[in-house]
């Protein structure tokens, strides 16, 4: 028994495919019933019409713009803050990524303790019989949805250390958070590994 060599399939010359079984139900709905027949393609290398419109919306084609007097861009801030030179959108470092969240969770968190009367925070990491007030970003334990038991604070940088602790929240009577929401929690943890709340204060 030879070998058989097998058949070179390319755009140009497609491999036939098996016609479908009459008795099949699934030729009956296959895309070949509803698409009308299809010229075969042309050569790659001898297409037409590179960069050419062949569709458009409208018919206004390159509008022109003009203004009036002139105008002068003023930047506010501090000059440390702005940005002075061109920079690649989301090749950022890990780094200063981390630097900046952790900024903006200490700014929320200053926000959160002048509007609400706080006194201070503490560490989310240790044991406390006590209530204790915590300031963190809501995040999951994995991949899946947020739900009631899947909660887990990440405790700021400052009083915390980004030590995570799961919530339980059975003692709230209503709440609505989101993942990387910033948050301050009033509760327990007599064991230093699950936090109930009985508070929570948002922004």
């Amino acid at each position: 028994q030879g070998s058989q060599k097998r058949s070179n399939s390319t755009p140009e010359t497609p491999r036939p495919k098996r016609a479908p079984s009459s008795r099949s139900p699934y030729g009956l709905f296959s895309p070949s019933s509803f698409s009308p027949s299809v010229t075969p393609s042309q050569k790659y290398s001898s297409r037409g019409g590179r960069g050419e419109v062949v569709a458009s919306f409208g018919t206004v084609q390159g509008p022109a713009w003009s203004g009036r007097g002139g105008c002068a861009v003023k930047l506010f801030g501090c000059p440390e803050d702005n940005l002075t030179k061109p920079y690649k959108f989301m090749f950022q470092k890990a780094l200063d990524v981390r630097e900046a969240l952790a900024g903006r969770v200490e700014e929320l968190g200053e926000v959160l303790r002048r509007h609400h009367g706080l006194d201070g925070f503490t560490s989310a990491a240790f044991p406390a019989q006590e209530p204790v007030t915590v300031l963190g970003q809501i995040s999951c334990d994995g991949n899946g949805k947020l739900n009631a038991k899947s909660v887990l604070l990440v405790g700021d940088r400052e009083h915390s250390g980004g030590a995570q602790v799961p919530l339980d929240l059975s003692e709230l009577p209503e709440y609505s958070l989101f993942p990387g929401q910033v948050v301050a929690l009033e509760g327990t943890n007599s064991t230093g590994r699950r936090m109930v709340v009985s508070k929570l204060y948002e922004v």
